[in-house]
C-alpha cells in the first residue's frame, strides 16, 4: 500500500505525529481547498493506496471564499479569552458569547459549507477505481448554542461526539 495525505486545516502538517508516516504528502496553501485535493487526485497504477483527505471548509470559521465572519483566536478558535468574556459578565442574567442571530448565521455557514463538500463528493468518486472503499467521516461534532456552548471543545458535550460516518464501495 501507498499512504498518501492531503491536508487542509494548517494543524495538520507533516510533522503532526498522525503524519509522518505517508509516502507521500501535501499540505495545501488554503485552509479550503478540498476541490484542489479532488482536482490532484490520481490513480496512476494498480498499486493499492490509502488516501486520507482532512479538509477544512467544514471547520470554523466556517468559510469558503473569504466570507466575512467573526475571527476569534485561541484554542480551536473559539475559546480564548472565553473565561474573561463569562467573568466580566456574571452579573448579567443572560451571558452568551454570541448573540442568538450570530449563532444561527454561524450554524448555517458551517451548513452550507457541508452542502459544498458534498458538492464534490461526486467528482472524487467518480475518479475512483472501480471497488474503492470510501469512507467519510469526522473527528468532532459542533456546539452552535446547545446548553450556551459554541464550538467543540475543551467541552465535553454530547454533542461534540455525534459525528457522520458513512462506509462502502464506489461501484
Amino acid at each position: 500500500y501507498k499512504t498518501i495525505g492531503r491536508v487542509s486545516l494548517p494543524v495538520l502538517n507533516q510533522f503532526t505525529s498522525i503524519n509522518k508516516y505517508f509516502d507521500d504528502y501535501k499540505l495545501m496553501s488554503n485552509h479550503n481547498d478540498f476541490a484542489t485535493m479532488v482536482k490532484e487526485l490520481e490513480f496512476p497504477d494498480q498499486t493499492p493506496r490509502v488516501y486520507f483527505f482532512n479538509l477544512g471548509e467544514t471547520h470554523y470559521p466556517y468559510m469558503l471564499q473569504g466570507e466575512n465572519l467573526p475571527h476569534i483566536s485561541g484554542v480551536h478558535g473559539v475559546f480564548q479569552k472565553m473565561d474573561e468574556f463569562m467573568l466580566a459578565n456574571q452579573e448579567k442574567s443572560e451571558t452568551s458569547f454570541f448573540e442568538p442571530e450570530e449563532m444561527q448565521r454561524l450554524h448555517q455557514q458551517q451548513i452550507k459549507c457541508v452542502e459544498y463538500v458534498d458538492g464534490l463528493l461526486g467528482d472524487l468518486f467518480s475518479k475512483c477505481p472501480p471497488n474503492t472503499h470510501i469512507i467519510i467521516t469526522a473527528d468532532h461534532g459542533e456546539l452552535f448554542g446547545e446548553d450556551g456552548y459554541f464550538g467543540h471543545g475543551p467541552v465535553m458535550h454530547e454533542k461534540c461526539f455525534e459525528v457522520p460516518f458513512l462506509e462502502g464501495l464506489c461501484p
